[in-house]
């Protein structure tokens, strides 16, 4: 058996043509081009707002009534800050909204993982009116006062569960996540339950560790719905103190509004008056924004995988 010398393997190797690099094309460059200044465009008119919010925020109502407030702040004050976060009230609201959101998120997931799974399931027996069932309640539902009465008649009003509760199930999500187990490959699920596995099994044990994504964003779902809920808490709680951090501010806003309207804030209260609605908005997504770019990373591909079939 013979070899090739180094000598003749170095030509061999330098007369090997390299693959060419495809030009890109006129069309291909101007399209490029088009595509990222749309998306520069589209981040500028989503970034603005919020940065508006956050220079108001930190601004003098003298700026703010004058309309000179766009990206940096004038007039520099915290004077809403410190009235608003010197309130004892408020950090009980925000520890409320804190358990609210955690309780509620958590019973949606399991409530909303095991409905979908079986869903996915074509061999279910019941599985058209099951899905019907679901579908139907997107469309219409008992009205405000049937719903008050129901919740009034199980006791849950002045408590959690009023909170938690009613909206445990969101049907998108829940349609959404079934279409991701539609997409899971039987052949894991077979090949587990031929080891032993029971359908428990398979479900704890092989199908949630491999839907992580699909998880996380329904996680993000849920917890966004119930932190910036309010309308349920306002309708269902009448103590403060059981508040979310939501009516406070809700009630913070109109207190205000009403004061400026008839003219008797001065001060302290005009000036809260004049950027509250800018502090309230930003204390009630700040926790979210901290919180989104630990599953940033599932985010996407978990509505992708749940939303396109295979």
């Amino acid at each position: 058996m013979t070899t090739a010398s180094p000598d003749r393997a170095t030509t061999r190797l330098a007369t090997t043509p390299r693959p060419r690099r495809v030009k890109e094309g006129r069309g291909y460059r101007a399209f490029r081009f088009v595509n990222v200044t749309i998306l520069l465009l589209v981040v500028v008119i989503t970034l603005y707002p919020f940065l508006n919010i956050i220079a108001q925020a930190f601004s003098s109502e003298s700026y703010i009534v004058s309309g000179d407030v766009n990206l940096i702040p004038r007039g520099f004050n915290i004077d809403t800050f410190q009235v608003v976060m010197s309130d004892d009230l408020f950090w009980i609201n925000y520890r409320n909204t804190v358990v609210y959101t955690v309780v509620a998120t958590a019973i949606a997931m399991a409530l909303t993982t095991p409905y979908a799974y079986a869903l996915s399931k074509r061999h279910l027996k019941g599985r058209t009116f099951l899905i019907g069932i679901a579908v139907f309640t997107m469309f219409f539902n008992g009205g405000l006062i049937p719903n008050y009465v129901l919740i009034n008649t199980l006791g849950f009003t002045n408590t959690i569960w009023a909170i938690v509760l009613p909206n445990a199930i969101s049907v998108f999500n829940l349609l959404v996540m079934k279409a991701f187990f539609e997409n899971f490959p039987a052949e894991l699920e077979e090949a587990a339950a031929v080891d032993g596995l029971t359908t428990y099994g398979v479900f704890f044990r092989i199908v949630l560790p491999l839907s992580k994504a699909v998880i996380a964003t329904m996680v993000l779902f849920y917890a966004v719905s119930f932190w910036n809920s309010w309308f349920q808490a306002f309708l269902y709680l009448d103590r403060a103190e059981l508040y979310p951090v939501t009516v406070y501010l809700r009630n913070l806003i109109a207190g205000t509004t009403t004061a400026s309207s008839t003219g008797a804030g001065v001060g302290d209260v005009a000036q809260i008056a004049a950027n509250i609605q800018s502090v309230t908005m930003l204390l009630t997504v700040l926790p979210i924004v901290c919180f989104y770019p630990f599953i940033q990373k599932y985010f996407v591909s978990g509505v992708m995988l749940g939303s396109v079939k295979g």
